[in-house]
């Protein structure tokens, strides 16, 4: 949100103000109506329309991401256990998967259709791989993130990092190879889960 044409005087006290305390602020702007032909009056109308916009979709984003939660916590405990896999990413990867877990049929077939099966990419006498551009472009962005937060946090994946750059490969390649393990995981926990899922259906 900005108040870069607001006039001077309004624009001077806004500027100054933090992001979330500038949307309360103009949020409780008390424009005269009277007077909406006056810049500043307009101005503060303009600004608290704004603010008060934006404080009720933080609500329901809210809102919606509690039930999101609270939904894929019982449909994939599996997913959501795994690390680096948080909730939007899980919900991603069900919806990528579908409700029929006989589609998911292998995890090198999930692997292609997040987009994180290695394609040849070798050249003259190099041989490497690269991944997939095909695939649920979404999904793999999901597993492409939980890739970064492993490579930061978990002690299996760095010393895996610290031993293939000793080994020549680029860190391109390095992730191309994670993102594969990580769709492997993926794909056991996410079959667990639909089949569990499966199971109560028909109860």
């Amino acid at each position: 949100m900005t108040a870069a044409t607001a006039p001077e005087r309004t624009r001077a006290e806004l500027e100054a103000l933090a992001p979330a305390r500038l949307i309360d602020v103009c949020a409780a702007l008390r424009p005269d109506r009277v007077r909406l032909e006056d810049p500043v009056q307009s101005s503060k109308l303009a600004l608290r329309t704004l603010a008060r916009r934006i404080e009720a979709l933080d609500a329901e984003i809210r809102e919606l991401d509690s039930v999101l939660g609270r939904v894929v916590r019982e449909v994939a405990p599996a997913t959501i256990s795994l690390l680096g896999i948080g909730v939007d990413h899980a919900g991603q990867l069900l919806v990528t998967a579908g409700q029929n877990p006989d589609r998911l049929h292998s995890e090198a077939a999930f692997a292609r259709l997040c987009g994180a099966a290695p394609m040849p990419a070798s050249s003259g006498r190099t041989s490497r791989h690269r991944l997939s551009r095909g695939g649920d472009r979404q999904a793999n962005r999901a597993l492409h993130m939980a890739v970064v937060v492993r490579m930061g946090r978990c002690p299996r994946t760095k010393g895996y990092v610290d031993r293939r750059v000793g080994e020549g490969l680029s860190k391109p390649e390095i992730m191309r190879c994670l993102k594969r393990y990580l769709a492997r995981e993926v794909y056991h926990a996410l079959k667990a889960d639909l089949q569990a899922l499966q199971g109560l259906d028909g109860i």
